[in-house]
């Protein structure tokens, strides 16, 4: 199936068959919580393009969130990291355009997405969620396009032990993270979403071994 991403992503095939597939396809390194977090790992989804080109991927850390209609389910731990590698503009595939580069934005839109996708609000109709589910959605990426913006703090991270400086938000449903580790075309944008975890605490590294996520 198809995903459109704004905020530089493009149109990418989602990898369906065996996980771990997409992930080593990838030409840039994943990144995830580091080894001060001690729970369970696990593959989500990585984004491939027809050409077999890996555009993004999340890697799962801590409970699998559960959408309930009853409410949101506060009581889940869990902080989702997105990999989305440095890439400058270029052509697409088919040679008629051009592709945006990707950055910070892309990164932010795809974990604020990411979070509104494992999110259900308290009392809502099953009928209205997915009107809800698009409202939201546009406004996280016109969100993740104004990242100086007032809904938007500053967070400092480490990123393999090096402080790293974050765009942070928090929202009812969750919070939202977003930055850049590394330089060149070796450099990634990381994003992160969760619930149940605190931000301030975490650490993110370059994934030694993407199979010891299989689970």
């Amino acid at each position: 199936m198809e995903t459109k991403s704004p905020a530089g992503a493009h149109p990418v095939s989602v990898d369906t068959g065996e996980k771990v597939d997409g992930y080593l396809m990838a030409d840039f390194p994943w990144y995830g919580l580091d080894e001060a977090f001690t729970g369970p790992r696990r593959l989500m989804h990585a984004g491939v393009t027809p050409q077999g080109t890996v555009e993004h991927g999340s890697l799962a850390h801590g409970e699998e969130p559960t959408i309930r209609v009853e409410k949101v389910p506060d009581a889940e731990r869990f902080t989702v990291v997105v990999t989305v590698p440095c890439r400058p503009v270029r052509r697409s595939a088919d040679g008629t355009g051009v592709l945006e580069a990707t950055s910070v934005s892309s990164a932010a839109w795809l974990a604020g997405s990411g979070l509104l996708n494992c999110t259900w609000p308290a009392q809502m109709e099953r009928a209205l969620r997915q009107d809800w589910l698009d409202q939201q959605t546009m406004l996280a990426w016109e969100l993740a396009d104004d990242l100086t913006g007032e809904a938007w703090s500053e967070l400092t991270l480490p990123v393999d032990g090096v402080p790293t400086p974050f765009h942070y938000r928090e929202s009812e449903y969750g919070w939202v993270l977003a930055g850049s580790a590394g330089d060149g075309p070796d450099g990634a944008h990381i994003g992160a979403y969760g619930r149940g975890m605190s931000a301030y605490g975490l650490g993110f590294a370059v994934v030694k071994d993407i199979k010891a996520y299989e689970g």
